[in-house]
């Protein structure tokens, strides 16, 4: 089972994740999209990378801005796992934005 982050940790992931902020007890970031079929194109990409490595981030949509929530539900709070996944939502980001 992944161990929670510190706070120094937290603070240290999120400098190589600039659209990331600590929001309680998860990292958040908040993006909006050209149109909602992109939103649906970026979120359908990211249900598929959760899936493969079995991690699944909390996803808000409105229209065609996306929440996205990265925490470890068992152990209520930042573990290295959402700190990956939130670096594999950036790189979907990333190419859904171009």
């Amino acid at each position: 089972m992944a161990e929670l982050l510190t706070d120094d940790q937290v603070t240290a992931a999120l400098t190589s994740l600039p659209s990331w902020k600590a929001e309680g007890s998860a990292l958040v970031r908040v993006v909006e999209l050209e149109s909602f079929p992109r939103a649906i194109d970026v979120v359908n990409r990211v249900a598929e990378i959760a899936e493969r490595v079995d991690h699944h981030p909390d996803i808000a949509i409105h229209w065609r801005t996306l929440t996205f929530r990265c925490w470890t539900h068992v152990r209520g709070g930042i573990t290295a796992l959402d700190v990956s996944l939130a670096e594999e939502v950036d790189s979907v980001l990333d190419d859904g934005l171009r």
